[in-house]
C-alpha cells in the first residue's frame, strides 16, 4: 500500500509539472505572437537597434518592416525592399546592388536566419526587467542555438533580443519602437541619390 501510493504521489507531481510547463509555454507563445505582430505586422513598426557581438563586432541603425517590406539605414550601408525588390547602398564603395527580395544571397546572414514563428519552444520568466521569452529550435531545426527576447510587460514592445549562434551570444539592444502610422514610401528606394553609383543586378 506504501509503494502504490507513493507511485500515486510521483505520478500526480509529474501530471501537475506537466500541466504548469504546458502552461508556461502557452503564455510566452502568447506575448511572443503579440510581439511579434507589433514588429511584422501589415501596420508597420521602425526601431533603433544597437549590436554587440561578444565586444568583437558592433554596429547599430534604424530599421523598418512591414509586411514582407524592410528598410534599414547604418552609417555604410542603407537598403530598401519593396516586397519584390532589394536595394542595397555601399556608401563607402558607393555602389548598388539589386536583388530579388527572397535571394539568400542579398545578405550573408539571411539564410542562416530564416525564421518560422513555429519551429521553435517557447517558455518564459517574469523578470522585474519584463518577460523574458525563451526560444529553443524544435529537432531537425538549423539555424541559431537559442534565442531569449526581454519584452516590455506593458507595452509588449521589444527591449532586447539575444541569440545565440555556436558558442557566441549576440545582443541585440532595442529603443526607439514605434508600431503602426509607417509609408509605404519609406520602402520605395531613391533611385535619383544614387544615379552615379555603379549598379550590380544579381537579378
Amino acid at each position: 500500500m506504501k509503494r502504490l501510493f507513493t507511485t500515486l504521489a510521483v505520478l500526480f507531481l509529474t501530471l501537475i509539472g506537466a500541466q504548469a510547463q504546458d502552461a508556461n509555454a502557452q503564455k510566452a507563445r502568447e506575448i511572443f505572437n503579440k510581439t511579434y505582430e507589433m514588429v511584422f505586422g501589415s501596420q508597420g513598426c521602425q526601431l533603433h537597434y544597437d549590436v554587440n557581438i561578444i565586444g568583437l563586432y558592433k554596429t547599430n541603425g534604424i530599421i523598418w518592416y512591414k509586411g514582407k517590406k524592410q528598410r534599414f539605414y547604418e552609417s555604410r550601408y542603407h537598403s530598401w525592399s519593396d516586397g519584390t525588390t532589394y536595394y542595397l547602398v555601399d556608401t563607402k564603395k558607393k555602389t548598388v546592388d539589386i536583388y530579388s527580395n527572397n535571394d539568400d544571397n542579398k545578405d550573408k546572414y539571411s539564410s542562416k536566419f530564416k525564421f518560422n514563428i513555429n519551429d521553435y519552444s517557447y517558455s518564459y520568466e517574469d523578470t522585474p526587467e519584463g518577460y523574458l521569452i525563451s526560444l529553443k529550435p524544435k529537432p531537425g531545426i538549423k539555424g541559431f542555438k537559442e534565442a531569449r527576447a526581454l519584452i516590455d510587460k506593458q507595452t509588449k514592445a521589444p527591449k532586447s533580443v539575444r541569440i545565440k549562434v555556436a558558442f557566441i551570444w549576440a545582443k541585440i539592444a532595442i529603443s526607439q519602437f514605434k508600431s503602426g502610422g509607417i509609408s509605404d514610401n519609406i520602402f520605395v528606394f531613391p533611385k535619383s541619390q544614387y544615379k552615379d553609383y555603379p549598379t550590380t543586378d544579381h537579378r
